[in-house]
């Protein structure tokens, strides 16, 4: 421990990113990158805007942005809030929404761990909810509180099991819990979830947060937004404000517009992975592996007779990476990005191979 650290520094415990190696030509299946590259037009949005206007500061509201996702939703643009990253969206959430003394922050036991990391830098009590034997959230576990928490927050689909909520239980939540916010992580929705932005309306207490980094491909571009209401989205940007006035480029926001105007392109792309998806899974289920229901861009599988960190590190050797979670109840787990197909076909005939040996 440094002498010139902030007393709180030294008890934290940073959020652990899948591994970007520098190693060339693997097949890298760990961090749920998208296979197939960014829209067409983003890329030549990104090269137009590569100019001397890049001498001035961006739009700190980045009100493009900001109309596009609004237009895209049906909402007001004063409901969404961009960000650099859902990472950083998800930073202000906490600060904003669940700084509320002792009390405590409801999230489920198995999930995106950042949740962990941010309520340890914000110094936001937690309160794990175990996921039931299924790896599903029990709405009820939400319900019938004694006291009101700071807040709800979980991945709908969740992560890392790809499994999700219906709108019906999400709203129940939300229903069950009017005074404080309840925040619906949908980093993988586009992949087979269906959002929770058409509950805000009628549960304004909801909040949504998206990322472009997976489904639209620019995960190199760092940009996400939250949607809900306007007294939320305007605690949001006081903190924003507070915080970085500039969060998004002028690259990243024509970027960003252009994907989400791009509908087609999404829309195909977004069919080729969950074919994959679906290959993936039988694939896995006949070399003996039990796969969870996903509705994400990933499958979490495991094998009954093989160690899945053994499994993992024999993958490796091969020249393909998967994630590897030593956690409870997870840890024989392995979480595969939905790749290619070629890159589907490969994983599964090593996988194969790797399960016939003796473990």
């Amino acid at each position: 421990m440094s002498r010139f650290w902030s007393q709180h520094v030294a008890g934290l415990t940073p959020y652990t990113p899948g591994e970007q190696p520098k190693i060339e030509r693997l097949i890298k299946l760990n961090t749920n990158e998208h296979p197939y590259g960014p829209s067409p037009r983003a890329l030549e949005a990104i090269r137009h805007g590569a100019s001397d206007a890049l001498r001035l500061y961006p739009d700190p509201e980045s009100t493009v942005l900001r109309n596009a996702v609004a237009d895209y939703y049906g909402v007001a643009p004063e409901q969404v809030m961009p960000g650099n990253g859902s990472d950083e969206v998800l930073a202000h959430v906490f600060n904003a929404l669940f700084r509320h003394g002792d009390r405590p922050l409801l999230m489920p036991d198995i999930t995106y761990s950042f949740y962990k990391t941010y309520c340890k830098l914000f110094d936001i009590p937690a309160r794990l909810v175990p996921l039931a034997d299924d790896f599903s959230i029990r709405p009820e576990d939400y319900l019938g509180l004694e006291e009101p928490p700071a807040g709800i927050i979980f991945a709908n689909p969740n992560a890392p099991t790809g499994m999700a909520l219906g709108l019906d239980q999400i709203e129940r939540i939300a229903r069950g819990n009017p005074d404080v916010a309840v925040v619906v992580d949908e980093a993988y929705v586009d992949f087979g979830a269906r959002t929770a932005i058409s509950l805000i309306e009628r549960c304004p207490n909801i909040v949504v947060i998206h990322t472009f980094s997976k489904s639209r491909a620019l995960a190199g571009m760092r940009v996400g937004y939250g949607v809900a209401s306007r007294e939320i989205v305007e605690g949001l940007l006081r903190v924003k404000d507070s915080f970085n006035s500039y969060p998004l480029d002028k690259l990243a926001i024509a970027a960003a517009v252009a994907a989400m105007e791009d509908r087609d392109y999404f829309q195909a792309c977004t069919q080729k992975v969950l074919q994959t998806r679906e290959y993936l899974t039988r694939e896995l289920e006949s070399i003996g592996f039990q796969v969870l229901p996903s509705k994400a861009n990933f499958v979490f599988a495991r094998h009954p007779g093989h160690d899945a960190a053994r499994l993992a590190s024999g993958l490796r050797e091969q020249g393909i990476l998967v994630r590897h979670f030593q956690a409870p109840r997870i840890d024989q787990f392995l979480r595969i990005t939905v790749g290619t197909p070629e890159d589907c076909e490969r994983l599964c005939n090593t996988l194969s191979e790797l399960t016939r040996q003796t473990h």
